[in-house]
């Protein structure tokens, strides 16, 4: 039977995974979280590919075989690196049970705004990990003082613009109401701001 020494190349490649992630995050730099993880997933690969040829106990699996595990390693390993270290370094919604769970468990409804934008900003630094990410990703350029689009985020601006006013549920439920309100967050801002770069 193959699919024994299937599950244990996959729970070795998931130990091998687990160990370059958490030596990656505690001993070396990290200049974005995703790129990081997605590179540790790439390392992983690379190593379990390696052992898989030459480990006697994986001898048993086909040229085809030894393909689907790499491919589903890989995939996996994506999967890891969105859906752990990337989603809890993101996301608002984790932040906010874990500023109930700091605040005794409960916060009143109407001081959500304020904390989002007094603490939220500030505690997860919020400004810098983003800048970063986008210039790690080519999407911005920072000049004198002066944040601008390079070509490729043009490109992927209009992209989620497009993407946000076409494809995005037209009803969504937002506190017990269907609202269109976030296929186009713009439509109610100021027409002109006193930040713009001239």
């Amino acid at each position: 039977m193959k699919w024994p020494r299937a599950l244990l190349a996959s729970l070795l490649y998931l130990a091998l995974l687990a160990a370059i992630y958490l030596v990656h995050v505690r001993f070396l730099r990290v200049d974005v979280v995703f790129y990081a993880a997605l590179e540790d997933a790439l390392v992983a690969t690379l190593i379990a590919t390696v052992l898989l040829l030459v480990l006697r106990v994986f001898g048993a699996f086909n040229s085809f075989e030894k393909v689907q595990l790499v491919t589903i390693w890989a995939l996996l390993g994506y999967a890891l690196a969105i859906s752990v270290p990337t989603v809890l370094d993101r996301s608002l919604s984790f932040y906010i049970l874990e500023k109930l769970e700091q605040r005794g468990g409960g916060i009143k409804y109407s001081a959500f705004e304020n904390i989002f934008a007094q603490e939220y900003v500030k505690e997860h630094h919020l400004v810098d990990v983003r800048l970063t990410e986008q210039l790690k990703s080519g999407t911005i350029q920072v000049h004198d003082g002066c944040v601008t689009l390079t070509q490729r985020g043009h490109d992927l601006a209009r992209f989620s613009r497009w993407f946000r006013m076409n494809l995005l549920p037209r009803q969504r439920l937002l506190l017990g109401e269907y609202s269109d309100a976030l296929t186009d967050p713009f439509r109610h801002s100021a027409p002109a701001a006193d930040y713009e770069c001239k």
